[in-house]
């Protein structure tokens, strides 16, 4: 009976410690990111990288390691374009604009190319990539009431995001980076396109849209002990 009891009393530490030393070795992150966003699709100018709107997200990362890190973002952004800045002579002379607003999802890995460590001068800073996958809402026209007046309602839906990026420490806990996200959607209504509607039915219908946020990050990191070895 003795020896069952301290049997049990063994597994129980072992137990404990080793949820404590995972509780211990979570490395947390929160933050904010801020910076411009723009959309490519059939309205307006056709660079990728060209923020001309603004841009706003929350991100929490949890830090397998060193290199690995499982994150999750929400942000809002506004979308815009206008054929007045385009350089394609056919859009300048169509003369199409519009406005719409993001609010997304997004969940993924994020990975450092090198080593990364806020507590050790020597990987304090690093590239990484971002692998996602983002759901995000936002306003679609649903028909025409009057002419040149529309019904508008919302769609939430899916998109595949990747982004680039680089991350330094600031000071003791907090570090700064600097990304740009691309996202490419499986619509091709960010900018009001309805085939069933003759003045919104424009552009390549074969042409999904994109839009790309582009920011720049501060991050604060707490759960780290004392002692914080790279694990693999």
């Amino acid at each position: 009976m003795h020896a069952i009891l301290y049997m049990k009393k063994i597994i129980l530490l072992i137990a404990f410690s080793w949820l404590t030393s995972t509780l211990t070795a979570q490395i947390n992150e929160i933050g904010i990111m801020v910076g411009g966003s723009n959309y490519i699709g059939d309205i307006g100018s056709e660079y990728y990288i060209n923020p001309n709107n603004f841009m706003g997200s929350l991100i929490y990362k949890w830090n397998k390691n060193p290199r690995i890190a499982f994150r999750g973002t929400f942000t809002y952004a506004v979308l815009s374009a206008n054929d007045a800045k385009a350089t394609n002579p056919e859009r300048l002379n169509r003369g199409l604009r519009f406005t719409n607003t993001i609010k997304e999802l997004a969940l993924g890995l994020e990975f450092n190319f090198f080593e990364y460590n806020l507590d050790d001068y020597k990987y304090t800073q690093t590239p990484y990539i971002l692998l996602e996958i983002a759901a995000y809402n936002y306003n679609i026209v649903t028909n025409e009431v009057a002419p040149n007046q529309y019904k508008y309602g919302n769609k939430t839906s899916f998109a595949i995001p990747f982004g680039i990026g680089y991350k330094t420490k600031l000071f003791q806990d907090f570090a700064i980076a600097v990304e740009i996200r691309a996202r490419y959607t499986f619509n091709d209504n960010l900018d009001y396109n309805n085939p069933d509607i003759n003045n919104l039915n424009f552009g390549n219908p074969n042409s999904n849209d994109w839009y790309m946020l582009t920011g720049i990050s501060l991050v604060y990191t707490f759960g780290r002990p004392a002692c914080y070895a790279p694990a693999y």
